[in-house]
């Protein structure tokens, strides 16, 4: 599982790097696309995800203890904190379809700094935040379908105080997950708004 979140640390940071180099090479439009960006709900969905980390760490915890019912609901309130991130960034999402904020031929951007950026700098700006955004969502979704199985297998006995490794490392990757977002929102909400 660390080799595995190593190489996932060397993806999420090429993406970040690239973010980097962009901005300093176009920092106005992505400060333009930056201000198209909900603050609110971006911060709400931390809330979200900081909560359902201490859930998923409260699930180890009672699995470590082998108590069963409290490791399943722990379980589930990670999988519905979970559920409400993506429908979030589907809310998300749809609000930049309306908008044609999604990189490609309908892009557009008629946004308060329209006069003074090139638009297609802004569309980088859009790209790059629904590649690292949505390559985030997928692996929220990988945990959901992997927290769905861990919930069965919880239901049906297989972890015990003497077995629990299955929710541990899934831990580990659903920590990795959230702290990924951690930096994130800041750099993609917050940030992106100032020069």
């Amino acid at each position: 599982m660390w080799a595995f979140l190593i190489t996932e640390i060397l993806f999420f940071g090429g993406l970040i790097l690239a973010y980097t180099i962009f901005r300093s090479k176009f920092p106005l439009a992505f400060v333009a696309g930056s201000h198209e960006l909900d603050v609110a709900l971006g911060g709400a969905n931390t809330v979200v995800l900081i909560f359902s980390s201490f859930t998923m760490a409260m699930a180890v915890h009672f699995g470590q203890l082998g108590r069963q019912k409290l490791l399943v609901g722990y379980l589930l309130a990670t999988l519905a904190f979970g559920g409400v991130f993506l429908g979030v960034k589907a809310y998300e999402y749809n609000d930049k379809i309306e908008h044609h904020h999604v990189p490609g031929m309908d892009f557009e951007y008629h946004g308060e700094f329209a006069d003074q950026v090139n638009p297609r700098n802004v569309e980088l700006y859009f790209f790059l935040y629904f590649a690292m955004t949505g390559v985030h969502a997928v692996h929220m979704v990988a945990g959901i379908v992997v927290l769905l199985w861990l919930i069965r297998a919880a239901r049906r006995g297989a972890y015990s105080a003497d077995y629990y490794a299955p929710i541990e490392m899934f831990g580990l990757y659903w920590h990795f997950v959230d702290i990924v977002w951690i930096f994130l929102y800041p750099l993609l909400y917050l940030i992106g708004r100032h020069l």
